[in-house]
């Protein structure tokens, strides 16, 4: 007779983090199987409170700002400026994105106001600056933010109602090998993540149609080569190519962690340890 751990000690190895190989193990008895808990438990708890010594004493930072840091500074010695743009979004430039009361995404958004939403991405306020930008400084324009989102996203140990976006835009670039340019963005992304192990897949958005995903075992992020028919409404009337990046997926993927909860912005959590081990 296979016997598993139970509902209880399950959620409690998932809280964790333990190995999904370990938390499907099969026992001959409940004896075993309880042993074998409290003993795996322990070496857990132990080993998280190994890593918030860590962080505490050594590191200071949880991974999350570590690598907005690291991100930060690779991009700008690779030619691109920071820019940081307003949380609260109107509703027309939603609309100017094609999200509309009819598309999907228009769902997940949080409304604040009638006409003020919380950003469920950066790409309008990108689209705004950058049309700014154009009049201002020579081409080409690159640039990059990274800030907090929001979507109404389903539940899930890949999805998070807040969570971190890193977008890069290069506008007006002479290189006629566009795709290739979308390439080498995506690794010195990748890299600074500390992922080799990655591929680009054609995908397809509600909001830009055809788009390059970025997948590492799930999906990290997504690139869009324009021109786009977006762009039109925007003033936009050069080649790009821009790429999107979910930090904290950046993170789970690099650490090899089961649950994106435990990385992103919390209480319940420091540095991807929970706090009531």
């Amino acid at each position: 007779m296979n016997i598993n751990f139970s509902r209880v000690q399950k959620q409690r190895l998932r809280e964790l983090d333990a190995p999904l190989n370990l938390q499907e193990k099969s026992f001959s008895s409940i004896q075993e199987r309880d042993a074998a808990f409290r003993n795996t438990e322990q070496l857990l708890i132990r080993q998280s409170k190994q890593h918030l010594l860590e962080t505490w004493n050594i590191h200071r930072r949880p991974a999350l700002c570590a690598l907005e840091s690291k991100l930060t500074n690779v991009l700008i010695k690779n030619g691109f400026v920071q820019v940081a743009t307003p949380i609260i979004l109107a509703k027309g430039l939603l609309a100017k994105m094609s999200i509309t009361p009819e598309q999907p995404l228009f769902k997940q958004v949080f409304w604040i106001s009638e006409d003020k939403c919380l950003r469920p991405m950066l790409a309008p306020n990108l689209y705004y600056l950058i049309g700014k930008f154009v009049h201002l400084f020579e081409k080409p324009i690159r640039v990059f933010e990274i800030g907090p989102c929001f979507r109404k996203d389903s539940k899930g140990g890949h999805h998070l109602n807040e969570f971190t976006m890193l977008n890069l835009v290069e506008l007006g670039s002479p290189d006629e090998n566009r795709r290739q340019k979308l390439e080498d963005l995506a690794a010195i992304v990748m890299d600074a993540a500390e992922i080799q192990d990655y591929r680009l897949i054609p995908a397809h958005s509600d909001v830009y149609g055809k788009t390059i995903d970025i997948v590492a075992g799930l999906e990290v992020g997504s690139g869009v080569i324009g021109p786009n028919a977006l762009d039109a409404k925007w003033g936009w009337v050069d080649p790009w190519v821009g790429i999107g990046f979910g930090l904290e997926r950046l993170i789970m993927v690099g650490k090899g962690y089961q649950n994106i909860q435990r990385i992103g912005r919390a209480l319940m959590y420091f540095d991807s340890v929970r706090l009531n081990i």
